[in-house]
């Protein structure tokens, strides 16, 4: 009888466990050379940092090819007319109120209150001066892309990405070769990133057992109450956002479809992927009474450019990793947090570790240190479970609501669903 093979997830718990036994075992080590410089200093920094170097190394690529792809993509949507305009106006719109919620939950409850890891910080931090909102804005139109690429900044990048898509598909079959090229390089970026992925549990390990031997294992307990708030934020996007929306935009009741959603959800929560979850989602579409023309549209789309709970946790994240550091968030790094994950959502593939990669996005574009990802992702896998979950949930909505502003659903057999 063949073996099952463990997945990366696994792994990566298992590394997280080693990670923290390391640590442990470092602290009862006697003081010297050996603990200081080989272990700590040596081995442990160079596994640990040079994982983060080599997801820092695929933000730009990931960034530039995901989302001009994309958009190249979406000019044949634009023929939908009124339906493209609705589907991506929802999903944009509900993202933001998203990561608006996860930013305020984390500035109110605080997970990362009480744990200094400041001492963790490599040299000296300065916080970045708070700027006027009209230099916020201004910040992000490139005067230079290549320059903007060379220094990694993101929210330049994104929108040098979203007009080079769309300067594409406006030119008709004279860009289809250029979709084919950024096809193929958005393929292989994310073939990258899955090599880069190979390494987490080595990485994740390294990181935790560092953090560990520096902080102790409050650190670990300050993790879970981040995971708490995430949840308490995706609850109320699902149930009272989502909801409300549903409610207040078709005069259907929730209640149906939660009920048929359940099915969906066990989907989503059990696999982590949205496109594993596309069949059973049109499935419940159908019974839902929604026309075919419109969810097969809207929801591989959703799967795309649709992700609220990806952006609560990367809104709670930076919050959190900026508490644990003690980085005061200024008016422009909290506008650049919610700016990139919003825009961040655009495109982002459904490949393991895309997820850590778009954090590391919306941290660098705040000017907040990478390393507090080490405290995360270990525990990404359950955070990827509730995401998943919530993204989903929200194409979903969307099928509903443009189907009945449409008048493509049909109510009755909607309301039978009990």
């Amino acid at each position: 009888m063949e073996k099952k093979k463990m997945s990366l997830a696994t792994y990566i718990f298992i590394g997280l466990a080693l990670g923290i036994l390391i640590g442990f075992l470092l602290k009862k080590m006697p003081e010297g050379t050996f603990r200081d410089t080989v272990l700590v200093g040596g081995i442990i920094k160079f596994l640990g940092n040079g994982f983060i170097n080599l997801i820092k190394m695929m933000v730009v690529p990931l960034v530039f090819c995901s989302l001009s792809y994309a958009v190249c993509e979406m000019s044949d949507v634009k023929k939908l007319g009124r339906i493209s305009a609705k589907t991506i106006s929802f999903y944009i719109v509900t993202t933001a109120v998203a990561v608006i919620i996860a930013v305020i939950l984390g500035l109110t409850l605080r997970p990362g209150a009480g744990l200094d890891m400041s001492q963790l910080l490599q040299g000296e931090y300065t916080i970045p001066e708070s700027k006027p909102v009209v230099d916020t804005f201004l910040d992000m139109l490139p005067t230079n892309p290549i320059q903007a690429m060379s220094e990694g900044n993101l929210l330049q990048i994104i929108v040098f990405a979203l007009f080079f898509g769309v300067g594409i598909g406006l030119i008709g079959e004279r860009g289809k070769i250029l979709v084919d090229i950024l096809g193929a390089l958005n393929d292989c970026v994310l073939k990258v990133v899955t090599i880069v992925m190979y390494i987490a549990p080595i990485g994740v390990c390294a990181l935790i057992a560092n953090t560990v031997y520096s902080v102790g294992v409050e650190s670990l307990v300050s993790v879970a109450k981040m995971i708490g708030v995430v949840a308490i934020g995706m609850l109320i996007h699902s149930f009272i956002i989502y909801s409300g929306l549903l409610k207040t935009l078709t005069g259907l009741p929730v209640k149906n479809f939660l009920k048929q959603y359940a099915t969906v959800a066990t989907v989503t929560f059990t696999t982590s992927s949205s496109n594993a979850a596309l069949p059973v989602s049109m499935e419940t579409m159908e019974k839902l009474g929604v026309d075919k023309s419109i969810y097969s549209f809207t929801l591989p789309l959703g799967a795309t450019i649709n992700m609220d709970g990806t952006a609560i946790m990367q809104g709670v994240a930076a919050v959190f990793i900026a508490q644990v550091y003690g980085i005061d968030m200024s008016i422009h790094m909290i506008l650049s947090v919610i700016l990139t994950a919003v825009l961040a959502s655009i495109g982002t593939a459904g490949a393991p570790g895309v997820g850590m990669i778009t954090l590391a996005m919306v941290l660098e574009s705040a000017g907040l240190p990478l390393d507090g990802i080490a405290l995360i992702i270990g525990f990404d896998r359950i955070l990827d479970m509730m995401r998943t979950t919530v993204n989903v949930m929200g194409d979903c909505v969307c099928s509903v609501v443009v189907a009945n502003s449409e008048k493509e659903i049909d109510r009755e057999k909607y309301i039978a669903c009990k």
